[in-house]
């Protein structure tokens, strides 16, 4: 694909596309069980629950065969963790912080920058990049199908990258700490070898360098769009920019489809998405919303060639506060397969938004979604970011 950030795509890797849990955890489990010296995790959510249980299980079974596990759960995703279990799996061999313990009573703006990614890198060889969460697929009884959500195994040389980021971050905690994690031996690995023809780009955010890379390639890929932009979000606010370049493409001839949130789950940030239809619906974007369970999945595909899979939504919590990760790809083979899985969802369990009944909406509805988007624009700034469009700085 042509545009600005395709000369940062690397060849050489395979990948698998991995929809919901039911294909995510057991690939997860098995390169856990293969391990032989090193495995690094991070995740937003970490539930003793029939998704999270058979992990911490294959964890704790690879570090009593000697391997170095290394593990970071958010502590306001997984604040319901207690004390004493972390400690048990300190004792029991695991390597884990709760990153950011979430205190109600001793609340500051740090609270709101969140690790919402989830990676794992296993003996330097193999990588998971996604926004599954270690926790189960079904949120409510009698829940008839799971909630979407995808990730990627991928191996070829970008896995260095990601696990480099991930050590780059553990030992900042560490030092932070003044080394209360304890002592963080090196572990060296092989470089990973070249694993397949696909070319792929590892994209991360933080609050220092990378603050808009995730968000700038979305831009880039959106405004070198020629045919489609397919985009399926479970938290949907994006700045200005972002929302420019959507009705941009949309009144130039692309078709633009966002898959989108459905159902309540965070009402300020359901709410806040949906003061911004009018304005899409008008340039021609086309929105569908999910109602078959909770949507969580964070990917989009853009031109049948570019596609991404990761951890970050498109709204200023993900891309102005949270750590961040997703993986891109430029293939169409890949590209056409996550592309025929989303439009197989939006067939059989999404409700396209007519934009004459849209328009029509009550006005004390348009008046809630405002204010919910004047909410979500509140907690940004209380976070430490007062631009709510950050990518409308000039690029460096």
């Amino acid at each position: 694909m042509q545009g600005r950030s395709a000369s940062r795509f690397v060849a050489g890797h395979s990948a698998r596309l991995l929809e919901n849990g039911a294909e995510f955890f057991p690939a997860l489990r098995a390169a856990i069980e293969a391990a032989e010296r090193e495995i690094l995790l991070e995740t937003y959510i970490l539930k003793r629950d029939e998704g999270g249980e058979p992990i911490i299980s294959a964890l704790l079974a690879a570090a009593r065969r000697g391997v170095a596990v290394y593990m970071l759960v958010d502590g306001f995703g997984s604040r319901h963790l207690e004390s004493a279990q972390i400690e048990a799996w300190r004792q029991a061999g695991l390597r884990v912080y709760l990153y950011r313990p979430y205190r109600f009573l001793h609340w500051n703006r740090l609270q709101l920058r969140r690790l919402h990614r989830k990676l794992a890198v296993v003996d330097g060889r193999v990588a998971f990049v996604g926004g599954i969460n270690l926790q189960s697929d079904y949120d409510a009884p009698n829940q008839a199908v799971p909630r979407l959500d995808y990730a990627v195994r991928v191996e070829g040389p970008l896995v260095a990258a990601i696990r480099a980021v991930m050590r780059r971050l553990w030992r900042a905690i560490n030092w932070a700490r003044l080394g209360a994690l304890g002592r963080d031996p090196p572990v060296h690995l092989p470089m990973p070898r070249v694993a397949g023809p696909l070319a792929a780009l590892f994209l991360w955010r933080d609050n220092l360098r990378h603050r808009y890379s995730i968000e700038r390639a979305y831009l880039d890929a959106i405004l070198s769009a020629r045919d489609e932009v397919l985009i399926a979000n479970a938290y949907f606010v994006p700045g200005r920019r972002f929302r420019r370049a959507l009705k941009a493409a949309a009144m130039s001839g692309v078709r633009v489809r966002l898959l989108l949130q459905g159902r309540v789950d965070h009402i300020v940030e359901y709410l806040a998405s949906r003061a911004l239809y009018g304005d899409l619906l008008a340039a021609g974007v086309e929105i569908h919303e999910y109602r078959a369970a909770l949507l969580h999945a964070k990917v989009a595909v853009v031109d049948s060639r570019w596609c991404t899979v990761g951890s970050s939504n498109i709204d200023p919590f993900s891309l102005l506060a949270a750590r961040e990760a997703k993986s891109a790809f430029d293939d169409p083979d890949f590209a056409a397969q996550l592309k025929r899985r989303l439009e197989a969802q939006i067939a059989a369990y999404a409700r396209a938004v007519n934009p004459d009944h849209w328009r029509r909406r009550a006005w004390h509805r348009r008046l809630l979604a405002w204010l919910a988007y004047g909410v979500v624009r509140h907690l940004v700034g209380l976070s430490g970011y007062w631009g709510f469009d950050a990518s409308r700085r000039r690029r460096r």
